[in-house]
């Protein structure tokens, strides 16, 4: 993956479209289905030639790219309004730490892909988002990336939290946050440039929103 701002916007704006996601069906018990549809293949796809492919393309992350933009902007709200989501920043940081972890402890980093490999294999029986596909998903994050510790303690509603499909595509979609980690990485991302490329990062997700 190119070392760039523009991927590494596209992964900081994933992992930020995984995260509002999970605080959605924390308090809501809802969330977007064309978002959690794009967090999903970006774990199950392996042969994206672009950073924007692996989430099906630019107009699949524009409720991410928008969310980076407040999330890393000086301001105390949203474009709407809303006060920001202080937890959504939490969360991300907490996802990235935890790739770190991953990425020096190969057993459990082979553990994850070969989980993968053998979720992709049923892709020929379910489709991407199946009720089976997500438990699938869910147990596999449980059984590797939750191992890693300290586990992250999603805040909301508890009849939400206590669900069982919930808590399964909450599990997923960390995952799949996890995967846009990992992608940050790959494209050079730092602790340092989240720090220093805050402005250079928003200026390329306002460009990327124009061409959708």
């Amino acid at each position: 993956m190119e070392n760039s701002t523009r991927n590494r916007t596209i992964a900081l704006a994933a992992l930020f479209q995984c995260i509002d996601n999970v605080i959605k069906l924390a308090n809501e018990g809802t969330c977007d289905a064309d978002d959690f549809e794009s967090c999903v293949n970006s774990i199950l796809i392996d042969d994206a030639l672009s950073a924007e492919a692996l989430y099906g393309g630019l107009p699949k992350l524009n409720s991410g790219l928008n969310s980076l933009m407040y999330q890393l902007g000086s301001g105390g709200r949203d474009p709407n309004g809303q006060a920001k989501q202080l937890d959504a920043t939490q969360y991300s940081i907490n996802v990235l730490a935890l790739q770190k972890k991953l990425s020096n402890n190969p057993d459990t980093f082979k553990k994850l892909l070969d989980g993968i490999t053998d979720a992709q294999k049923q892709l020929e029986f379910f489709p991407a988002t199946h009720s089976n596909m997500v438990a699938r998903l869910a147990e596999l994050y449980a059984n590797t990336i939750s191992t890693l510790g300290p586990r992250i303690m999603i805040r909301g509603d508890q009849n939400h939290l206590t669900n069982t499909e919930n808590a399964a595509k909450m599990r997923t979609l960390l995952l799949a946050g996890i995967r846009a980690a990992l992608l940050w990485d790959q494209a050079g991302g730092t602790r340092w440039k989240l720090l220093f490329e805050r402005g250079k990062m928003q200026r390329e997700a306002e460009a990327l929103l124009k061409r959708i």
